[in-house]
């Protein structure tokens, strides 16, 4: 059995992941076999950069931090090697991050996860992640906007002019 100082460092460990789990706006759940070191430190520097956390703990600790926050929708994903990306600004930058990843390394998977409260599948995750980000939705409505607003400006100028021209 287990002693006691052991138990107690991993019983804060839940807790701690438990906590950082409850300010997350993305966990995701995938299976890391077959990445070797070049393309891990690509990976964990790629979801650095997208504010995120890469961590590899035990899938009992993960269940269990997950259980304490009420969430036990992954517990079946939870078998074989897992890697946690865990990201407190953005879900859809470390999502795309880690589909990039998966498209580019056959062997690495994406498991599921949990999108701001909601627990999602690894196809409903990569179907997230093939939408352009915000900026790029937001330059694309102001885009149409701007063509619209202009097509109606040159319409009300063929107005005048013809009001002009009849006068």
């Amino acid at each position: 059995m287990a002693s006691e100082t052991i138990l107690k460092q991993k019983e804060a460990q839940v807790n701690e992941l438990a906590e950082t789990f409850k300010e997350a706006k993305v966990i995701l759940l995938t299976d890391y076999r077959g990445i070797n070191v070049a393309d891990d430190t690509k990976l964990r520097t790629d979801i650095r950069n997208a504010n995120a956390q890469y961590k590899i703990m035990k899938n009992n600790i993960v269940k269990r931090a997950l259980n304490a926050n009420g969430e036990n929708g992954l517990d079946d994903l939870l078998e074989g090697p897992t890697a946690v990306i865990i990201g407190n600004e953005d879900y859809l930058e470390p999502a795309k991050v880690i589909y990039n990843f998966t498209k580019a390394n056959d062997f690495y998977k994406i498991k599921g996860g949990i999108i701001e409260g909601k627990v999602m599948t690894a196809e409903e995750i990569i179907t997230l992640a093939k939408l352009p980000s915000r900026e790029t939705l937001l330059s694309m409505l102001a885009g149409g906007l701007l063509g619209t607003i202009s097509k109606f400006a040159v319409a009300l100028d063929q107005v005048r002019l013809q009001k002009e021209a009849q006068a």
